[in-house]
């Protein structure tokens, strides 16, 4: 076969996968938008946490006293990061506004404590794409000398163009699951020293999605994780946000068998409107034609955030993935151990 046909014939192969892998995400797109409300929100029931799809952040928090906590909040400068940071605060928890924007953070951070001067909020520089960025935030973090009992991946990029990361990886890979895996990796001692001295449990939570059904049929593309010519926008969005369930999974069970107070969990905020969804036109049709119908705001969209984190409820569970503030089972690829086991030692190999 001549050369040139060879690569016509490659070139027909990847754009067959490009239309299976649209055909794929219009088919479960429906699914993101209006899985959530069925009937239970239509007759506003609420699941066995006694909470439902449109409980707010402050409603599943109320009555709990987080004073004496310090929480790390990724992606604080918007949408429901902005929302978990307040209602934090709210409760009395130190909050540490981890952002690439500073100064966004810091509009942020007086927002918050204009509406309650009794917020205990810090602003700290972190870029999650970079992993020198993550590291300098680390150390910065730790020479504070600050307790640290909660720690909240929910910084992400959505479904973007195909770009590398200034390590030369993926973007939306090293974004929403890489820097967030450093970071975790980085704080885990200060976690687990906090854990035993200060006799309260510690919580990581990844904000995850139901857009983790979207991910590359074999999940996790280890060979070919900056393979431009096999990228799709939604496959690579859905791939990073099932890695962060992998993650949780696994660090739930290495803490377990360290037997530390530490635990890991992951969850799907919801479908919210925030400027993730700035890169697709049609996406945002949807929304202004029917998002008022199917969407949450940001106080519901950060509710199970803030449960998972501060809930009694939650106490000693871990592993676990959660929805509407209640458990949920993921797809069958986010409880696949092999590929859990293989996520693991593939990032701990990128970060080393």
């Amino acid at each position: 076969m001549h050369t040139e046909d060879s690569k016509c014939i490659k070139h027909l192969e990847r754009e067959r996968e490009r239309e299976r892998a649209v055909i794929a995400f219009e088919r479960k797109l429906p699914a993101y938008f209006y899985r959530e409300r069925e009937m239970d929100w239509l007759l506003g029931r609420k699941g066995p946490s006694g909470f439902s799809y449109s409980s707010t952040a402050e409603q599943v928090t109320e009555g709990i006293d987080a004073t004496g906590l310090t929480a790390i909040v990724t992606g604080a400068s918007s949408g429901i990061g902005i929302e978990t940071a307040r209602v934090l605060a709210l409760r009395g928890a130190q909050v540490i506004i981890a952002v690439r924007n500073v100064a966004a953070g810091q509009e942020v951070k007086e927002g918050i404590i204009k509406e309650n001067t009794s917020a205990k909020l810090d602003v700290m520089e972190l870029d999650l794409s970079s992993m020198a960025s993550v590291r300098k935030f680390a150390s910065e973090f730790i020479s504070l000398d600050l307790p640290l009992n909660i720690l909240i991946n929910n910084a992400g990029i959505m479904a973007t163009p195909f770009m590398l990361s200034q390590d030369g990886i993926e973007l939306q890979f090293a974004t929403n699951h890489l820097g967030h895996f450093l970071l975790t990796n980085l704080l885990l001692e200060t976690m687990k020293n906090t854990a035993r001295k200060c006799k309260t449990e510690g919580r990581i939570v990844n904000v995850s999605s139901y857009a983790h059904t979207f991910s590359y049929q074999e999940g996790i593309r280890f060979e070919h994780i900056n393979d431009s010519s096999r990228y799709t926008r939604w496959g690579a969005y859905g791939q990073s946000k099932l890695a962060n369930i992998l993650h949780a999974n696994e660090l739930a069970k290495h803490l377990q068998e360290e037997g530390v107070e530490v635990t890991a969990n992951s969850l799907h905020p919801g479908s919210i409107v925030t400027n993730l969804l700035r890169y697709h036109s049609f996406v945002n049709a949807i929304v202004l034609r029917f998002g008022k119908l199917v969407l949450k705001n940001a106080q519901q969209g950060a509710a199970t955030t803030c449960y998972v984190a501060l809930h009694p409820q939650v106490k000693g569970v871990t592993g676990k993935y959660f929805s509407d503030s209640n458990f949920e089972k993921p797809s069958n690829l986010a409880t696949n151990t092999e590929l859990t086991k293989k996520l693991w030692d593939f990032s701990m190999g990128l970060i080393n």
